[in-house]
C-alpha cells in the first residue's frame, strides 16, 4: 500500500496517448490493471505465449512485476504496450502495442487478450489502432510480430492485419515465426 502524500508533494505520472476505437480504449497503465492482468496471466493458455518463460503467473507479486515491466517500458522509452479497456464494461481486457526492449529482434506490435474476451475481434481492432499510431509516430518502415508456430489464433490476427510471415527469430532460446507489417502495404 502506498502511504498518503504530504501536502504539495508530487509523484511521477507516466502519461501516454489515449486511443479510442469503436469498442476499445487503448491507454496508459493504472495500478488497478494489475489484478486483471494477473488474472489474465494465471490462465496457462494465455501465459504460454505472453510470459517470458511461458508459465502462468498466479502470485500478486508476479502480476505486479509483469505490469511494472510493461508500464516501465513507457517510462524508459516513451512508448509501450497499451492497457486495453473495453468501452462498454470499462474493464481491462488485455495489452496490445509496441514493444522493443534491448536485444529484441525488431520493433514489434504484440497483443494479448484475456481468454474471456477472445473471439470478438478485439486483438485485431486494438492492434490496428496501435499500428496506425506507430506509423504516425515513428519513422519506421516495418513492424514485426513474434508468434510461436503453434499459436494459430495469433497467426490469424497477423493475417487479418495483412502481415506476412518472413522467417524466424530467436526469443531467449525459443524460436518464433517473424511476421511483418510493412508501411508501404499498410491499409489501417
Amino acid at each position: 500500500m502506498i502511504p498518503p502524500l504530504k501536502p504539495g508533494a508530487r509523484l511521477l505520472k507516466v502519461d501516454g496517448p489515449i486511443i479510442e476505437t469503436t469498442r476499445l480504449i487503448l491507454r496508459p497503465w493504472r495500478s488497478d490493471d494489475i489484478a486483471a492482468n494477473t488474472a489474465m496471466l494465471s490462465d496457462p493458455d494465455s501465459a504460454r505465449f505472453i510470459t517470458p518463460d511461458g508459465k502462468a503467473i498466479t502470485a500478486e507479486i508476479g502480476g505486479w512485476r509483469n505490469a511494472a515491466v510493461i508500464s516501465g517500458h513507457w517510462a524508459l522509452h516513451g512508448f509501450g504496450m497499451f492497457a486495453v479497456e473495453e468501452k462498454s464494461s470499462r474493464r481491462y481486457i488485455g495489452r496490445v502495442g509496441p514493444w522493443c526492449p534491448p536485444g529484441w529482434p525488431g520493433f514489434e506490435v504484440g497483443w494479448g487478450i484475456d481468454r474471456e474476451y477472445r473471439g470478438r475481434g478485439y486483438a485485431v481492432e486494438a492492434a490496428r489502432a496501435s499500428i496506425d499510431w506507430v506509423f504516425a509516430t515513428f519513422e519506421i518502415d516495418e513492424i514485426i510480430h513474434c508468434i510461436e508456430s503453434v499459436n494459430a489464433p495469433s497467426q490469424a490476427v497477423a493475417r487479418r492485419l495483412g502481415a506476412r510471415r518472413d522467417g524466424e527469430v530467436d526469443l531467449s532460446g525459443k524460436i518464433n515465426e517473424r511476421w511483418v507489417t510493412s508501411r508501404d502495404r499498410w491499409k489501417g
